[in-house]
């Protein structure tokens, strides 16, 4: 059976979340639905679903083979359009959304170069730090940073997102340095509040019999905000521990202006996603878009380059 049909199938019962949806999606029999899906099992060797009369939910190896079986699918389609696009030009209007921050300094400066390489392409950005419904509101393409939610999304990993914990050397100096996650509760931690993302708190890498574990604090202070540029200027300004990415205080920590505390304990990087609506034809405006970005965040030195000019 071609490897990729069951792969498609795989894909349409989990974002669907039944193979009675799939199969209707796909014009065939659930039974011939579940024979593809049984069949990449076995050959897998692993459980992807379990699948009851009332639900399927995915396990953790069906998790993580979903992703790069999106992503998998996703590069033959565009594949296929490049082939089949020939000569064409991108043309129409490309509707794209980011995170305020990053935005700002990572995909706002690439649009005008975007449009100059692409004169047909008119492009609408959106900077949020919100959740953007993309196929509600009408976008084509976000750029998110750090865990996806499960979700029907395509998602693209462009670059790699590692979150620290940094504060002033005259914070540090004033307050002294935690030496383990559990310390925190008695620093003043500048937090996101409660409406933003960061529901789960801070990550961290602690040691647990048989290795290392990923675990979640939610440490409290007496000042939070809903905007994480606000908490960056604040922990500049020396007001507590701020935990934020590479790409916001590398220039910081570089100059001396911030230094990094617990960074024994730092979690595995997250990632830099480009995201878009399941479509069986991508428009080529957007794929040229996904691509241009991988591009530019793939580049050696660009991180560095940014980090000079912040």
């Amino acid at each position: 059976m071609d490897k990729l049909k069951q792969m498609a199938s795989f894909v349409s019962v989990a974002t669907r979340g039944s193979l009675t949806a799939a199969a209707r999606a796909e014009g065939v029999a659930p039974a011939i639905m579940g024979r593809r899906l049984d069949a990449l099992e076995e050959r897998l060797g692993v459980k992807l679903m379990v699948r009851t009369t009332r639900r399927i939910t995915l396990t953790h190896e069906g998790s993580a083979f979903l992703e790069d079986c999106q992503r998998l699918l996703a590069d033959v389609a565009n594949a296929e359009a490049s082939v089949s696009a020939g000569g064409v030009k991108a043309s129409g209007h490309l509707r794209v959304t980011a995170p305020a921050g990053f935005g700002r300094r990572h995909v706002a400066p690439l649009v005008p170069r975007f449009r100059d390489a692409h004169g047909e392409v008119t492009i609408s950005l959106n900077l949020s730090d919100r959740v953007v419904d993309l196929a509600g509101e009408g976008y084509d393409c976000a750029v998110r940073v750090g865990d996806l939610p499960d979700s029907s999304l395509v998602s693209v990993r462009m670059a790699d997102n590692r979150r620290m914990c940094v504060a002033t050397p005259a914070y540090l100096q004033r307050h002294g340095t935690p030496r383990h996650p559990d310390e925190l509760g008695r620093f003043h931690c500048l937090t996101l509040s409660s409406e933003a993302s960061q529901t789960r708190g801070w990550a961290f890498s602690v040691p647990r019999e048989g290795g290392q574990e990923v675990v979640h604090v939610r440490p409290g202070g007496p000042m939070d905000c809903s905007d994480g540029q606000v908490l960056h200027d604040w922990c500049l300004a020396g007001w507590g521990i701020a935990w934020r990415s590479t790409w916001e205080v590398a220039g910081e920590i570089a100059r001396g202006e911030l230094v990094e505390v617990l960074a024994e304990f730092a979690a595995p990087p997250n990632g830099i996603f480009a995201v878009f609506p399941q479509r069986k034809h991508l428009p080529l405006r957007v794929r040229l878009w996904v691509d241009f970005l991988k591009q530019h965040y793939g580049r050696p030195g660009y991180w560095k380059s940014m980090e000079s000019a912040t």
